[in-house]
């Protein structure tokens, strides 16, 4: 055990315990930096020195942030943190994840409560999951464990699937099988595939969609049993019946649909989410369903009504839907848990096993070819012996080309589709299925998911932004603050940024230092000396300087021009404060005195000069 630290890589608080699983823990968390509620799942202690356990889940986290969508629970972080040991001990280096918090139940929670779902309600659940699904697909991603505890169906009706890529880390042996040793899901929602150990595809989640939706329509799975083996031999081996045995108000025609989903080769159920939703979409607008659906609940009826036939007499026709699916059946036991022990398929009374022989015998049939699977194993039972097997070559962190020479050389064929990691070299391979050092037939499928490097991001725009805000947008990113350069600018106060290297919007790699451009509070002073006051006044403005002006008389410079300024041009000084000028004005004109002069006279007296003889 360890302590849970109260605040996970400095930045979310950690809560109570909202649930628990088998290779992680749940916490209800808060996110100190953007104030809102998340959910926190940490790997648990006991696993966290396990290199395989570790990897799994870094690419859990990776897998689910490339995915955005309304009906998929968000990825918002991961990291990791160092905690102690509750006695003290060396401190365990705990992965974690940071999640959308969603206000809600599980689907395993309802139906706890509900036992099952209104046919109207279960469409409209399955809706959200296939939408989301259909998405999760397009983006290369298989989800490999589509049961109702990773559903979440939220106080304002929204559905949300979780848990995308845990499958494979999952080590309950309670409530999962295992092939060739590899953890490949949760028995009751198995795929034929998945049960048999061959590889999984997009039409493997709709297989296990389809047992979701004949639960939530009739409270239990479709195939129920002692052990998890005995489950996955009837989802290999045995015909489904209509959710309509076991929940009178389901129509026909969602008869029909959850049938088709449940084909056991994945070639003739649905071939993609959309086609899956299309159909559930038309029994809840009251249309008709596809060809496809209809055709798939015929031939399980015709089927059915072969095997009953055989075992009944004449006089016991049947009418309708055929009496193999009509017969009375026991009250079905409750749903069991996802995680917990599998009860048996069907509890028949005598009376129940005297009117149907034939299913009686099949599922003694069921009950020993189960005791064969636990003694020699799937593979073995169905056998798989007449198809030469050979071991698989482990390609993980080799580069893509080495690794498909490899498996190709060994007698595979190689599927390969990218992912994001920041942990391996890209063009490298991150993992492989099936893994090394297991059987598999030789002409078999590996898939390897090979790295694409870290996740880009996007470098966020930060002009405007002060020098602490701007590193703290860059670290929600994933990026680093690069060298800061400080720049004259006149509209831009100091420590304000005005650009970033590499620019806004720009896709990099996570960790990139972006260097920026910050405003140093200061202006290069404009040289108006020889300008007019209006445009010196003009230009000072523009730099974001105050004026202020004083006039000196002068004959030198014509009148209205700045003869002096202070601070001098060029110079630097802070933005907004003042430049004095010094303006020419003309000098006031000199006035001389005037001065009378005597002129003299005839009689010789004399006259003051301008003024007339008598």
């Amino acid at each position: 055990m360890v302590d849970v630290p109260e605040l996970l890589g400095g930045r979310y608080e950690v809560g109570d315990l909202l649930g628990r699983g088998g290779m992680a823990e749940v916490h209800r968390g808060f996110d100190t930096r953007l104030g809102r509620s998340v959910a926190i799942k940490m790997l648990r202690s006991d696993l966290a020195r396990d290199a395989t356990f570790i990897t799994r889940f870094r690419r859990e986290a990776q897998s689910a942030a490339a995915l955005n969508h309304a009906s998929i629970v968000a990825v918002y972080d991961h990291g990791e943190d160092h905690v102690h040991t509750e006695s003290g001990g060396a401190k365990v280096n705990i992965p974690y994840i940071v999640m959308e918090y969603v206000d809600g139940r599980t689907l395993r929670e309802v139906l706890s409560e509900r036992r099952q779902l209104d046919p109207d309600d279960a469409v409209r659940v399955m809706e959200g999951v296939l939408d989301a699904l259909a998405y999760s697909h397009r983006q290369g991603i298989v989800h490999r464990d589509i049961k109702p505890a990773n559903v979440m169906v939220a106080t304002d009706g929204s559905v949300k699937v979780m848990d995308f890529g845990i499958a494979r880390a999952m080590a309950d042996a309670n409530a999962t099988v295992t092939a060739t040793q590899a953890v490949i899901g949760t028995a009751q929602y198995l795929s034929p595939e998945q049960a048999q150990g061959h590889s999984v595809d997009a039409r493997s989640d709709l297989y296990s969609a389809g047992c979701m939706l004949f639960e939530l329509l009739t409270g239990r799975p479709p195939f129920m049993g002692d052990s998890p083996v005995a489950i996955a031999y009837q989802h290999v081996g045995e015909p489904p019946v209509p959710p309509s045995r076991f929940a009178p108000d389901v129509s026909e025609d969602l008869d029909a649909v959850v049938l088709h989903a449940l084909e056991k080769p994945r070639e003739d159920r649905y071939q993609d989410a959309d086609e899956f939703r299309s159909d559930l979409h038309a029994v809840r607008m009251g249309r008709p369903v596809s060809i496809a659906a209809r055709s798939s609940a015929a031939a399980l009826a015709g089927a059915a009504a072969a095997g009953v036939t055989e075992a009944l007499p004449a006089s016991g026709a049947l009418s309708d839907r055929t009496a193999a699916w009509d017969a009375p059946v026991a009250t079905p036991p409750p749903p069991p848990e996802d995680e917990g022990p599998l009860t048996r398929r069907d509890r028949m009374d005598d009376d129940d096993r005297g009117r149907r022989p034939a299913a009686a015998i099949l599922l003694v049939i069921a009950v020993l070819a189960a005791l064969g699977l636990l003694a020699f194993g799937l593979v073995k039972y169905f056998g798989t012996d007449a198809v030469p097997t050979v071991t698989v070559p482990s390609v993980v962190d080799a580069p893509q080309d080495a690794a498909t020479a490899k498996l190709t050389n060994a007698g595979f064929r190689v599927e390969s589709v990218t992912a994001a990691s920041d942990t391996v070299d890209e063009g490298n391979v991150i993992s492989q299925t099936p893994e090394g050092g297991t059987q598999a037939e030789k002409g078999s499928t590996v898939r390897i998911t090979v790295s694409g490097g870290p996740n880009n991001v996007e470098v966020p725009d930060l002009a405007g932004r002060t020098l602490d805000e701007a590193k703290q947008l860059l670290s929600d990113v994933g990026l680093t603050l690069g060298d800061v350069q400080e720049v004259d600018d006149p509209d831009t106060e100091k420590g304000v940024v005005i650009s970033s290297d590499p620019a806004a919007k720009v896709q990099t790699k996570p960790g990139t230092r972006i260097n920026l451009k910050v405003g140093s509070g200061k202006v290069e002073v404009p040289n108006v000396v020889g300008m007019t006051q209006n445009a010196a006044q003009r230009a000072l403005a523009d730099a974001n300087l105050q004026v202020e002006t004083e006039y000196k008389q002068t004959d030198a410079v014509p009148e209205g021009q700045v003869i002096d300024q202070s601070p001098k041009g060029k110079t630097t000084a802070d933005i907004g404060s003042t430049v004095k000028l010094v303006i020419a004005q003309k000098a006031a004109p000199t006035i001389t005195p005037t001065t009378a002069t005597p002129t003299p006279t005839e009689s010789g007296t004399p006259t003051p000069s301008g003024t007339p003889s008598p």
